[in-house]
């Protein structure tokens, strides 16, 4: 009995040991975070809003770091296969990317499983809202005039900005509903993207546009689209004349596509940590401010939590979008 208890001590002690090794190992690995290149991972191709947010701040994360960081597109496939890589790589704080409030779209519409919930949020970086676009000599001078035509010419007016079920397709449909009226009533013309959508009003083909006010501002300084209202809480800086959806048309809803930042799911809280406080840093730099001031981009910096409840709102404001057209 007595060589049982000794035993039992001989490996509890082994443990502790081994613990404490483990742990002193793990925070020393932490201390020394990081020590080489980062990888971040664009899941959309180079040129687009994403894209140039990510090279922005990521230089700056640079200089803050003190490593070189490096990044990388990944395009093609709704997004899915770049946002699926983030999820899945390494969780040692060497490889996270750029993650869009297009993740929202997979599992309603059963593209794929991945949501917010299979990564770590770490801050959000910026966001392009959505608005409300006619070209320069439509017969309509505020959104309700718009509102009206739509409800008195049932499946004549044509809509457009992206192709079904993608962002700019999500902020029609729930205007259309915020404001009551069946979105089947107007046609929807599938365009590759806001530009096209909103080249697709200028020319005269569609009526509206539910696209990006930073992808329409050239067609709106050159005086070819008209702007009644943007999708956003308050007016833009930028476009301070346009007035927002609840002061046009007495509606409360409210549309971006949102830019963030995220990692593996089981990245360490302390390297997580570091990294947030860091890209909050960057991000609400004057620097980074002018930059995307200069795009048409607007910057919202939010943490990691905030940054989180808002893509879980957006996944549920999304599916139930969805679960009502489907109807």
């Amino acid at each position: 009995m007595l060589g049982l208890v000794k035993h039992s001590k001989r490996n509890l002690l082994a443990a502790s040991l081994a613990f404490g090794i483990l742990a002193a190992a793990g925070t020393a690995h932490a201390k020394e975070w990081p020590s080489r290149p980062i990888t971040v991972i664009v899941p959309y191709p180079a040129g687009g809003g994403a894209d140039i947010g990510a090279r922005t701040w990521g230089g700056l994360l640079e200089k803050e770091l003190g490593v070189p960081v490096n990044v990388v597109n990944r395009g093609g496939g709704a997004a899915i296969p770049g946002h699926t890589a983030i999820a899945k790589a390494k969780p040692d704080g060497y490889t996270i990317g750029v993650v869009t409030n297009d993740i929202s779209l997979y599992k309603p519409q059963g593209l794929a499983e991945l949501t917010y919930a299979d990564m770590r949020p770490l801050g959000q970086a910026t966001q392009i809202a959505s608005a409300v676009n006619v070209i320069k000599d439509a017969p309509y001078n505020t959104l309700q005039d718009l509102v009206d035509d739509i409800k008195a010419k049932p499946g004549q007016l044509k809509a457009t900005g992206a192709a079904p079920g993608v962002n700019w397709h999500i902020s029609f449909l729930g205007l259309m509903l915020d404001l009551g009226i069946d979105p089947e009533t107007v046609i929807w013309v599938p365009t590759q993207g806001g530009t096209a959508g909103h080249l697709d009003v200028a020319s005269g083909n569609s009526t509206f546009s539910t696209a990006s006010m930073a992808e329409a501002a050239a067609l709106l300084e050159s005086n070819k689209l008209k702007a009644l209202a943007v999708m956003t809480p308050e007016r833009l800086p930028r476009f301070p004349d346009t007035p927002t959806l609840k002061e046009a048309a007495g509606s409360d809803w409210t549309y971006s596509v949102l830019h963030g930042i995220a990692g593996p799911k089981d990245l360490p809280d302390d390297i997580a940590a570091k990294l947030t406080a860091a890209l909050g840093k960057v991000i609400q730099s004057d620097e980074f401010g002018k930059a995307m001031d200069s795009r048409g981009i607007d910057v919202k910096w939010r943490d990691d939590q905030e940054w989180k409840a808002l893509l879980a709102n957006d996944l549920k404001s999304t599916s139930d979008i969805l679960a009502k057209v489907k109807k």
